[in-house]
């Protein structure tokens, strides 16, 4: 499958540059400096809120792939991400997003544990403009026909992928951690197996 990736410079994101590239996925990554694009990715220069640079990436894609993190330089940019690319996949016809948010961030008919739910509360208010975003990026999903998931894992690290990911849409998880080759894999095979459409499940390593 040909797959769209935005934030395929990060941590996580060049972790999922690789992992689909070896699955046999061809990735056009959109990046600001076609220099610093992960190895075997099809670099295509351009902001993620530009409207031209997005249908670029978009052509002939079958589905995109987010692993933007948070910017505090940029407390908007999922929020204006979003509202870019939701019409954008639309015009070009490309259905299927699997995205990156996070455990704090609130979804309609979360069962969290009481241990989240006071995290989710702690970072509503010291995080408060990273989580605004990331929900309002996820209710421009929620709002439109497009087959989304978002992914939302607790604090990440770096490590191995430890193969045991244990994830569920609507239960936090019990492990408070996840490593980014751990979510990097997991975010491949909501891709390939079309798990959660329409859902943000919560996900961890074990």
């Amino acid at each position: 499958m040909r797959v769209a990736l935005l934030g395929s410079t990060g941590r996580t994101g060049r972790l999922v540059a690789a992992e689909l590239t070896r699955r046999g996925h061809q990735v056009v990554a959109l990046v600001r400096d076609p220099a610093r694009a992960p190895t075997g990715v099809v670099p295509v220069v351009g902001e993620a809120d530009d409207p031209t640079a997005l249908a670029r990436v978009l052509e002939g894609a079958g589905a995109v792939v987010s692993a933007l993190g948070p910017s505090g330089k940029d407390p908007d940019l999922h929020r204006r991400t979003a509202a870019v690319l939701v019409p954008a996949m639309t015009a070009a016809g490309v259905r299927r997003f699997v995205g990156v948010s996070g455990a704090g961030v609130d979804a309609e008919g979360d069962r969290k544990r009481r241990r989240d739910r006071v995290i989710s509360g702690l970072m509503h208010v010291l995080a408060r403009a990273t989580v605004e975003d990331k929900e309002a990026e996820m209710a421009a999903f929620a709002a439109s026909d497009l087959e989304w998931t978002f992914v939302r894992p607790p604090r990440l690290g770096d490590g191995p992928a430890t193969g045991d990911v244990e994830s569920d849409p609507h239960v936090s998880t019990r492990s408070t951690r996840m490593s980014r080759a751990d979510l990097a894999v997991h975010l491949a095979d909501v891709l390939e197996q079309g798990l959660h459409v329409r859902r943000a499940p919560f996900a961890a390593s074990r």
